[in-house]
């Protein structure tokens, strides 16, 4: 069936003077504007569209890639406040409504906000909501302990990064486990520590295997040793030629690679660090 808010395939049906009727084994059939057409589109092709409601309601097909469809979240800037809700500018008009009990804090014009989109089949619109955790599954899990994900962080408090996993699921990232820099809308690669019993995550920003590390640093520099197998600095390179490869101190350095030589996982040699594993 066309499923309303997401992006799909369909098949072109006829052609009219108003644009392309699409369809599948639903009853329902949609229209794609002609000036989105492909001039060599074929009765019996199948085209990739998104499917979304228009100002009269009625569904529309376009081929243009949405910022935000039903099942995903973005970070999408709000742009007026309407008696409704607030809306947000997904791409598309009429713009996206988030209605005022879909917001976990009150909107202002102008800011930006992580939010995903939910289609309600008895109003039959597309809505958007700030109330991310209404829209995270915590069942069926569909990751396992030290799986790398998908992220993007939607919140932030003492506890640490709140996390949207791989567009479904629940997760924090520990403030002790935060060793960058991290916005709120920051999309960034993850790794599943612990699958708590309620259905939400751990996470961490660096891969398991690296945990043994006590900071960043280490973490850093065994990361990129092991993706290149050799690098040609040793304690004895200079601050300056540290600093431009890891953006770290020497004094930071040193303490990293003697921390991975204590763990016989490099050899330093005269003309640089080779990693051993």
């Amino acid at each position: 069936m066309i499923q309303m808010g997401r992006t799909q395939e369909l098949r072109i049906l006829r052609r009219t003077r108003e644009g392309l009727v699409l369809g599948d084994d639903d009853p329902e059939e949609v229209v794609l504007p002609l000036n989105e057409a492909p001039r060599d589109g074929s009765e019996d092709g199948m085209l990739r569209v998104f499917v979304y409601p228009g100002a009269d309601g009625r569904p529309l097909a376009t081929t243009r890639t949405p910022r935000l469809e039903v099942g995903t979240f973005a970070r999408l800037r709000m742009i007026a406040i309407r008696g409704a809700g607030a809306q947000v500018d997904w791409g598309f008009e009429p713009p996206l409504l988030v209605p005022h009990d879909e917001q976990h804090k009150d909107m202002e014009e102008g800011r930006w906000y992580v939010l995903g989109a939910f289609w309600d089949p008895k109003a039959r619109r597309v809505y958007g909501s700030t109330r991310i955790e209404r829209l995270l599954s915590a069942d069926p899990m569909t990751v396992a302990p030290r799986a790398a994900v998908d992220l993007l962080v939607y919140g932030r408090s003492d506890l640490g990064l709140s996390v949207i996993v791989n567009n479904r699921h629940h997760g924090l990232v520990h403030a002790n486990e935060v060793f960058k820099p991290v916005s709120v809308g920051d999309r960034l690669t993850g790794y599943v520590k612990t699958v708590r019993p309620d259905g939400k995550l751990d996470i961490v920003l660096q891969p398991i295997g690296y945990r043994q590390y006590i900071d960043a640093h280490t973490a850093l520099l065994a990361k990129r040793l092991e993706a290149k197998g050799f690098l040609p600095l040793s304690d004895k390179s200079s601050a300056e030629d540290i600093h431009a490869e890891f953006g770290i101190s020497k004094k930071a350095f040193k303490k990293a690679l003697g921390a991975l030589y204590k763990e016989r996982l490099v050899r330093i040699g005269e003309d640089g660090i080779v990693w051993v594993g």
